[in-house]
């Protein structure tokens, strides 16, 4: 867009590093969007409008911070009290011209503050229609996404140069989808599904971090983000969903603990997490285990697979009930974490 275009050119960061404006200069992108000291990698189409955006404001704040200042230093310097003048200088109660200056060039600035940041939130907020659809499933502490096909994992996978969009919703609590390489983020709330969408435009791996704090575990929710090239996507996808097909239940079930985000909550060592102990559930085989509800219940692979697709129907004794339910898993990995589980320290150790 033109005002993009022009304003770029004044306030580019690679721009301002080579002017070495006010004496000092800035690390900048290079044209591969390598990262720089103020912002990491761009890795979107959002990047460099939302860069050049930051960089204009901040340069307009510190244009007008080193002059506000400077005059302020000025006039006490040359209006201060000395042994030769006792009495305040005489000064004009009212100036127009003056107070029409500093109202309306200001009101400029705010204006095109205010479209240049209305228009990119307008193509923020509205997702293209061909997008490539992912849902995305966030819980205390940990994220799901299921792709088109119904494969689910707990990275997200996409295409670079591909519009994707995700619908996302909460088990829980409110959390916030944000990958800072991509300048996009949004509140993912319990009971309703929010959108976000965005076009990776560089290949790699990049963070998603949940920035609304959510609990305990609210650092530790995190997930990778790749990106991958021309052809890659389709290729990782036919990998992953052909693994459901040929690994034996036991390395299915080893593999799907740590891509469906089971690690988050339930160890292997017996120490006690939001969720007990897989140790634990194992060395019950068999026998009995106390609920919630001061019931019992036979720790078999029917309690195993209801626990999985209905977290709610048997809370185990001393947890909260806030397992959220799985989307999109699959019998075989249900069937694969049951023999996994059994495995640590069941019949069949």
């Amino acid at each position: 867009m033109i005002r993009t275009a022009m304003l770029q050119s004044l306030f580019d960061p690679s721009s301002l590093a080579s002017s070495n404006l006010l004496g000092f200069a800035l690390p900048a992108a290079d044209s591969a969007a390598d990262a720089n000291y103020w912002f990491p990698a761009q890795a979107s189409s959002f990047a460099a409008d939302m860069d050049a955006l930051w960089y204009f404001i901040y340069w307009v704040s510190v244009f007008f911070f080193i002059g506000i200042v400077a005059f302020m230093v000025l006039f006490v310097t040359r209006y201060r009290r000395t042994a030769t003048r006792t009495q305040p200088e005489r000064s004009a109660s009212h100036n127009t011209a003056l107070e029409l200056t500093w109202s309306i060039l200001p009101a400029f600035l705010l204006v095109a503050f205010f479209y240049w940041g209305w228009t990119s939130f307008l193509v923020i907020a509205t997702p293209p229609r061909d997008a490539m659809e992912v849902q995305v499933g966030a819980y205390k502490w940990g994220w799901n996404f299921t792709y088109p096909s119904g494969h689910t994992d707990s990275e997200l996978h996409v295409p670079t140069d591909r519009e994707v969009k995700l619908i996302m919703s909460s088990a829980d609590v409110l959390h916030s989808f944000w990958v800072p390489e991509f300048r996009t983020k949004f509140d993912v709330v319990p009971g309703r599904y929010t959108y976000l969408w965005f076009k990776p435009t560089r290949v790699g791996e990049y963070q998603l971090k949940c920035t609304e704090y959510c609990g305990t575990g609210h650092s530790a929710m995190r997930a990778k983000v790749v990106v991958h090239e021309a052809g890659g996507f389709e290729k990782w996808l036919e990998q992953a969903e052909g693994a459901l097909l040929t690994m034996e239940p036991k390395a299915l079930g080893e593999l799907s603990y740590k891509k469906l985000g089971c690690a988050q909550c339930h160890s292997l060592d017996g120490t006690k997490l939001v969720g007990p102990s897989f140790k634990e559930t194992a060395s019950l085989w068999g026998n009995a285990r106390g609920l919630a509800d001061g019931s019992e219940v036979t720790v078999d692979e029917n309690y195993l697979r209801e626990s999985i697709l209905e977290p709610m129907a048997k809370v185990v004794a001393g947890y909260q009930p806030q397992m959220p339910v799985i989307p999109g898993i699959r019998e075989k990995q249900i069937a694969g974490l049951i023999e996994y589980i059994k495995s640590l320290s069941g019949p069949n150790q």
